[in-house]
């Protein structure tokens, strides 16, 4: 008898909850409605939307989308994603289906467009294959493959010492106008003699910087395959924010569809802060250097989406080449740190460098590439084996010698033996190097060919080499030596 009772008790308390959930629910067609309680600075907040969902799309007034960020008790936070001059306090709001997506496909292809994938090239927006969204999973293990193929970036000091692989990630780091964007550009350029997409995403740069990625991009005859995606200085700071996220699902179509993409992030370090700027507006609590504390997770999860995958996931690639800033060379910053945490290796600008007209300015001391190593073609792979080593010994010993202290005999020749590598490896921006140019210049440096020659004719003979290379076979090294030879007699 107890357990009969007990057993109806039961019944009728599952009933009494299920008819109790079923008149919580909202009617079918029913959208929850809330009111902007606070509007500026590209966030708003929303009260009585209670089941809005982390990530979600909301729509204002003027169909304005935004986005949840921020999940409170009595009321949600929302990053604008367009002008929202027309939204002001006490405007209802509504909860849009779906997450925030993007337009990807081949249709982008040839186009400057913003992170919402409107056109701002003066033509008709693009017509996408579909619509991605912008937060998606990186590629599982299972499905990512080894990173076997080499990505030129046309930069003899990188392709030598810091070779890139397809599916790598790359981080350029170093202080402000040290030519960190003129070596992705480059590294853009040099794609012409491949099957490689290039993507650009500006984040916060000028107006100026941009027309000149795109122009170089038109004279290279590349501009018809890339896609430039520009978030600016005076846009929404909710377009900047997922610009770079925009754009890595603008390129991971590529990827997933068997193809190869290159994306350049320039720079992360102003997404970091408006990231920072947008978190302080939320009232998230501030951490090292005022960042919250998912900075970290937040670049993670974007950069690990640049894979290589299998050949039975496609074997397309991504490969990323993220841009950060750095104040007088710290590397230790927050910002810096993390992005070197997270990639496979940087290439590390120097300022000082720079000023004294070496180009590019690379510091062979602190970077490093973890991966693509095993990328590098193995004709230059065998001419650059020791070419770190005796790089870096001859800035330790030009330095030395600055100080007018006595040198010896060797070291003097040493020191002129570097000074006329250190011009071998230097190049003009904008004018990536082929394979064959690459080798013939290392080869030259490697059989001693420009011991004698005056500083000035190694630079002619540098340009000369680059200019005649081209369509060499690389391997063919007695090929390469005729070449040098007529462009040293030539110099001289």
């Amino acid at each position: 008898m107890t357990g009969t009772l007990s057993l109806a008790l039961t019944e009728w308390t599952g009933r009494q909850r299920d008819r109790l959930r079923a008149d919580s629910l909202p009617p079918t067609g029913w959208r929850q409605r809330g009111r902007v309680s606070h509007i500026g600075d590209g966030i708003a907040l929303i009260s009585g939307l209670e089941n809005a969902p982390a990530d979600g799309m909301l729509t204002l007034p003027g169909g304005v989308p935004g986005l949840v960020l921020d999940l409170d008790q009595d009321r949600l936070g929302c990053l604008l994603l367009g002008d929202g001059n027309a939204v002001k306090a006490g405007d209802p709001v509504s909860v849009a289906e779906g997450v925030l997506r993007v337009p990807v496909g081949n249709g982008l292809l040839g186009r400057v467009i913003d992170p919402m994938g409107r056109a701002l090239d003066g033509g008709p927006d693009p017509v996408p294959d579909r619509m991605d969204p912008v937060e998606r999973a990186a590629p599982a293990l299972t499905d990512r493959g080894t990173v076997a193929e080499t990505l030129p970036t046309g930069t003899t000091i990188i392709d030598a010492l810091y070779p890139i692989g397809r599916g790598q990630r790359e981080l350029i780091v170093g202080d402000r106008a040290t030519g960190k964007t003129s070596i992705a550009i480059d590294a853009m350029l040099a794609q012409a003699r491949t099957n490689i997409v290039p993507i650009y995403c500006a984040i916060g740069q000028r107006a100026y910087a941009v027309a000149d990625v795109i122009t170089s991009l038109k004279m290279a005859g590349l501009m018809e395959r890339a896609i430039v995606v520009v978030a600016a200085p005076d846009a929404a700071p909710g377009l900047q924010w997922i610009a770079p996220f925009a754009a890595m699902t603008m390129a991971e179509f590529f990827r997933d569809t068997g193809r190869h993409a290159l994306l350049v992030l320039d720079d992360l370090s102003k997404h970091a802060a408006m990231h920072r700027q947008i978190s302080l507006l939320l009232q998230r609590p501030p951490g090292r250097e005022a960042f919250p504390g998912d900075i970290f997770h937040l670049h993670a999860r974007l950069l690990e989406r640049s894979a290589k995958l299998s050949a039975a996931a496609g074997g397309g690639s991504l490969t990323c080449l993220p841009v950060v800033e750095t104040q007088a060379g710290n590397l230790s910053a927050y910002i810096p740190t993390n992005l070197i945490s997270i990639t496979d290796g940087q290439i590390v600008l120097d300022a000082r460098q720079f000023q004294s007209g070496q180009r590019p300015a690379v510091d062979v001391g602190r970077s490093v590439s973890r991966v693509g190593a095993r990328t590098q073609p193995k004709v230059l792979r065998q001419l650059a084996e020791q070419l770190k080593l005796e790089y870096a010994q001859f800035l330790e010993l030009e330095a030395f010698t600055r100080f007018g202290g006595l040198v010896d005999e060797r070291t003097r020749q040493t020191v002129e033996r570097g000074r006329r590598l250190r011009l071998l490896l230097a190049q003009r921006q904008g004018r990536p190097r082929s394979l064959g140019a690459e080798v013939a210049l290392l080869l030259a440096h490697d059989e001693n060919l420009t011991d004698g020659l005056d500083l000035a004719a190694v630079e002619r003979v540098r340009d000369a080499i680059a200019a005649h290379v081209d369509g060499t076979d690389p391997t063919d090294l007695d090929a390469l030596r005729r070449i040098i030879a007529k462009a040293k007699d030539a110099a001289e």
